[in-house]
């Protein structure tokens, strides 16, 4: 049997009018008015950022080549996810840009993916890599080393990184780009439950934009590459 999922929000209904939207939402807070006026489901007991994505993600801008890139990592057989950040230094604010979002795959195949970005840009990645691969027992950091990566280590002190991400967002220091649709999915759904604590489904890139966050103290601008000519016989130069 097949089956369907239809959401309908206030804007969808011809016979509620502004006024009865303006009614019916006084007192509550944005985050939950956007809800119901876009028939967003609610789950759980509340939203981990209760910021509008009308005022996180924006239409892609050219991003200069003097801000600094960096990537937050999150592994796993089930699902790798990366996200990639360029920060403006003078404004303080990370502006994220590409994302990757792949499930059952060797770390080759993710490795290829991240490097096509900039094989230059640090990876903040999750320190449980240091363990061992569910697959073949290896060090997954030791992998995506021997891939050619440059990998930090994440801070992983989790109600910190929460609250960090959610005073960016809340201050607009953190923007995501509209095209980043993978996140824009997770970003709607997470929440904490009825205990206050995380539900820990579908949040990949969740946390690793958290990586990102706490440890874009390490990213860097593309390195310039120089070369060297050896000077002809018969050239003056000095030191020779």
């Amino acid at each position: 049997m097949s089956r369907a999922v239809i959401q309908a929000g206030w804007d969808d209904v011809p016979h509620i009018s502004d006024e009865m939207i303006e009614r019916m939402t006084k007192g509550m807070a944005p985050h939950t008015a956007d809800a119901r006026r876009k028939g967003i489901p609610s789950l759980g007991s509340g939203a981990i950022y209760p910021v509008p994505e009308e005022e996180v993600f924006i239409t892609p801008i050219q991003l200069p080549a003097h801000f600094y890139r960096a990537c937050g990592f999150d592994v796993g057989w089930n699902k790798t996810a990366a996200i990639w950040g360029a920060h403006d230094r003078d404004s303080d604010v990370i502006y994220c840009y590409s994302e990757h979002y792949r499930g059952q795959a060797e770390p080759s195949v993710h490795a290829s993916a991240i490097k096509a970005r900039g094989d230059w840009i640090p990876g903040i990645i999750d320190t449980a890599a240091r363990g061992r691969s569910q697959t073949d027992g290896r060090n997954l950091w030791d992998l995506y080393e021997g891939e050619g990566l440059s990998l930090v280590g994440a801070d992983k002190a989790v109600e910190a990184g929460l609250l960090e991400v959610y005073e960016r967002l809340s201050t607009g220091r953190l923007k995501i780009f509209s095209t980043l649709t993978s996140t824009a999915s997770e970003y709607r759904i997470y929440r904490r439950d009825d205990k206050g604590r995380i539900v820990k489904k579908n949040d990949h890139l969740m946390d690793a934009l958290r990586y990102l966050v706490m440890g874009i103290e390490h990213a860097i601008t593309k390195p310039v590459e120089t070369t060297f000519s050896r000077p002809a016989v018969g050239d003056s130069v000095a030191g020779y």
